[in-house]
């Protein structure tokens, strides 16, 4: 067993896929023999959905501090690390929506989604608000959940001394949720075995032409997201040359893909920040940390591309209305995403449960991305490390705590 635990998740991922397109090319009567491993995988996902959208998003907010400690920076830094999070959601579902990855795959045994009878934007909105919290809960209404875990942590801000017990609570209970997630991933390479042998059996080897199509759709919306998004910001908020900043910066960016890991790569861009940025200890030591905890541009993009990815595998054409509660829940999904391997596809179960998708349609998605996750994590940590620095600098710029000779290289050293 500890040999076993030794190798790293993904390459036991990784065989569990390898071993499923066999079994399901080699010899498809056996697929549904292992089914019921696959059937125990979703239902883990299933379980862990509510209470890790829940606490982790509530914990998020809350890990903001005393709003009277954070101050103008502090502000400005949310409110940069927010708009460039919205932008992110709609660049992924635009890539999604464009390239349309999804289309025509085999999920098996899924028939495409129906929606609902119609219901009016006015019950919409007005179901946002739970009348009972515990029923929200209990019927896993995720855009109710989501509101109260706004308030909860908020409210555990605004509350200062009298909320800190709250907020220990909630990071308690984050931490926990945490290894729980660690120890279902455990399950991972089984589920992802089971699923993909069904899969290939049903759907046979065209169901990974459209992972391919998803995997360039990652790594195109992430160079727009740092390009164009970030690049502008640079150059048209802080008028400061865009050439200069990703030089500044390439030493970030390599270790985020290399770790995929806003944790991780932390500390080199305090380091970059100062040194080749020319950006205040204060600013730099105040907005990266909090970056590196909701500065999520990355899983954001991922998010909002992989829910146009799930609707078109279930068959599923978007209106005006879901389209925007994907990109509210992406945001605030991305917001709370947990520091851990491959948590934003449990944010996509958050997303899709918000528009009526079911968590065992999501899950089969999840199964079938899932193998493939870790080179794509890397990609868009990538996107996550570069949003980090761009707030940092323009917060520092607004502040007036940038060294611009530094910056442009102008020191003369």
């Amino acid at each position: 067993m500890t040999a076993w635990f030794a190798i790293p998740l993904w390459k036991r991922v990784l065989a569990g896929l390898v071993l499923g397109v066999a079994l399901g090319a080699l010899w498809p009567d056996a697929a549904p023999h292992v089914k019921i491993v696959g059937d125990l995988f979703v239902r883990l996902i299933k379980m862990l959905v509510v209470p890790v959208v829940l606490v982790t998003i509530a914990a998020g907010i809350a890990s903001l501090g005393d709003p009277r400690r954070l101050g103008p920076i502090g502000g400005r830094t949310v409110g940069l690390f927010a708009l460039t999070t919205l932008i992110a959601v709609s660049v992924g579902m635009a890539a999604g929506l464009l390239v349309r990855p999804g289309e025509g795959i085999a999920l098996v045994g899924v028939a495409p989604h129906v929606l609902g009878a119609a219901v009016s934007p006015a019950d919409q909105l007005l179901g946002i608000v739970p009348a009972n919290i515990v029923e929200a809960l209990a019927k896993g209404d995720m855009l109710a959940i989501i509101f109260v875990a706004v308030l909860l942590g908020v409210g555990s801000v605004v509350a200062g001394e009298a909320g800190k017990s709250v907020v220990a609570l909630l990071q308690g209970l984050a931490a926990v949720l945490l290894h729980v997630v660690r120890i279902v991933m455990e399950v991972t390479p089984f589920g992802v075995f089971a699923l993909i042998a069904n899969a290939v059996a049903s759907g046979g080897m065209a169901v990974f032409v459209n992972v391919g199509w998803l995997a360039l759709c990652v790594v195109g919306a992430s160079l727009f997201q740092m390009l164009v998004v970030h690049a502008g910001l640079i150059r048209l908020v802080a008028k400061l040359p865009v050439g200069r900043f990703y030089r500044g910066i390439v030493d970030a960016l390599a270790v985020a893909f290399s770790t995929a890991s806003s944790s991780a790569t932390l500390p080199v861009a305090l380091r970059v920040a100062q040194d080749n940025l020319g950006i205040a200890r204060p600013v730099a030591s105040t907005v990266l940390p909090l970056g590196a905890a909701i500065g999520k541009d990355g899983t954001a993009m991922y998010v909002g591309l992989l829910g146009q990815f799930a609707l078109q595998a279930l068959g599923v054409v978007p209106d005006a209305w879901m389209l925007g509660v994907m990109l509210a829940t992406g945001a605030l999904a991305a917001f709370g995403t947990a520091p851990v391997p491959s948590a934003s596809l449990f944010m996509l179960a958050a997303m899709l449960s918000a528009v009526g998708v079911g968590a065992e349609q999501t899950a089969l998605v999840v199964g079938l991305v899932l193998p493939f996750d870790r080179l794509l994590d890397m990609t868009r940590t990538v996107p996550s490390a570069s949003a980090n620095l761009t707030v940092a600098t323009l917060v520092a710029k607004g502040e007036g705590e940038l060294d611009e000779a530094r910056f442009r290289g102008d020191t003369g050293a």
